[in-house]
């Protein structure tokens, strides 16, 4: 029986765990956002990513007002790391499977 990768030790796999932990427990943060960005990918990929009602904001939106709120003007570099991480950790988990 072949055993799962260890999603964690992949780049940005720490962000998608905890992104899938928070939507579960319908927690809105950072990371579930993430997830919710790259969930079409992710379920390609076989992860079990919960499909959210659709609000009025677009979960890239939203991701982008927290990172506001908490950063400022450093918003836009914080949303397109994320992206990247989130990118990385897509690519990789497809080598893996």
């Amino acid at each position: 029986m072949d055993e799962l990768p260890d999603y964690e030790a992949l780049p940005g796999g720490d962000l998608v765990l905890q992104g899938l932990a928070d939507l579960q427990h319908g927690v809105e943060s950072v990371p579930s956002l993430l997830v919710l960005i790259g969930g079409p990918r992710l379920r390609r990929l076989e992860f079990e990513v919960p499909i959210v009602q659709p609000s009025d904001d677009l979960p890239e939106h939203r991701l982008y007002q927290l990172l506001a709120a908490a950063h400022g003007n450093a918003a836009h570099s914080r949303y397109n790391a994320l992206l990247r991480r989130l990118v990385s950790f897509e690519r990789a988990a497809q080598c893996v499977r």
